[in-house]
């Protein structure tokens, strides 16, 4: 086994916690192990060069899949023992990350219109968590979530899968749809495959929307990037206070503000060790 397959799995690990921890982007990760012009490549056309993309994807998925197993197994416990307090890890996870935007956007030449762009994400992400919450979360007893919820969810995470600074499963919480995935891929791990076909609703349409924008984004962020960035900026704004009232609404006796302030301080440090490692790459 080379060298070069080897560190592709290490990749991969580092996208799969992308995935599943709420606030590291995909994008950012794969920037800074130098492997993401190479994946917005073969997003934006998969089958040229076919073999040579299945050669280069394949050992990424097998790490992928190892953190995917850790990390489901893990936030089903925390769902399962202190699902309140997990929001607020969350929370931190997402606002360490903030920074990083807010110094993209001071990059380029401010403009007016960069704030309309801002504002309209902003509202787009709040009222989808607000949308969210009145849904519910709970995934312990199945999806909740029509299978028109799933459809859309799962796009709009492929869509802000290869935009830096934005994370997949920040999308998946805003659309309520997390928690239940979590349950479901547990199920799986346990050959249980009452949701398989919910899972690979939002896997078909998170791949979808992946193929069909990543060459428009790739093209906007290139363009236009202080918009861009500014509307990420917003989007992430947004989806905080939303993910803040869906935590609120949460009924969790064990809860305590001790657990939470925890949580939401162990979610700061996480990413902001991220952040740090990521200027330390210069990406």
């Amino acid at each position: 086994m080379s060298n070069e397959f080897l560190y592709r799995v290490f990749c991969g690990v580092f996208l799969g916690i992308s995935v599943f921890a709420p606030g590291f982007s995909g994008s950012i990760i794969a920037i800074i192990m130098g492997i993401y012009q190479d994946l917005v490549r073969i997003a934006s056309n998969p089958f040229k060069d076919l073999k040579q993309n299945i050669q280069f994807c394949l050992p990424l998925g097998i790490g992928a899949a190892l953190s995917a197993v850790l990390f489901v197994i893990g936030f089903k416990f925390l769902f399962e023992t202190y699902e309140k307090a997990t929001y607020f890890l969350f929370i931190g996870l997402i606002t360490g990350n903030i920074p990083v935007i807010i110094s993209e956007v001071k990059k380029h030449e401010f403009k007016r219109h960069y704030l309309l762009g801002g504002a309209i994400a902003f509202i787009m992400a709040l009222t989808l968590g607000l949308f969210a919450a009145g849904v519910g979360q709970s995934g312990a007893q199945g999806f909740t979530s029509g299978i028109h919820v799933l459809a859309l969810g799962g796009f709009a995470a492929g869509v802000t899968a290869p935009i830096p600074g934005m994370s997949v499963s920040m999308v998946l919480i805003i659309f309520g749809m997390y928690s239940q995935l979590i349950f479901a891929a547990e199920s799986l791990l346990r050959l249980d495959f009452t949701y398989l076909f919910h899972v690979g609703v939002v896997g078909v349409c998170a791949v979808g929307g992946l193929i069909l924008t990543s060459r428009l984004i790739k093209a906007v962020f290139e363009k236009y990037p202080g918009f861009a960035n500014t509307a990420v900026l917003g989007f992430m704004s947004g989806s905080l206070i939303g993910i803040l009232i869906q935590s609120l609404q949460i009924y969790d006796p064990e809860f305590s503000w001790l657990s939470g302030g925890l949580m939401l301080a162990i979610g700061l440090g996480t990413s902001m060790l991220f952040v740090v490692l990521g200027r330390k790459t210069k990406y």
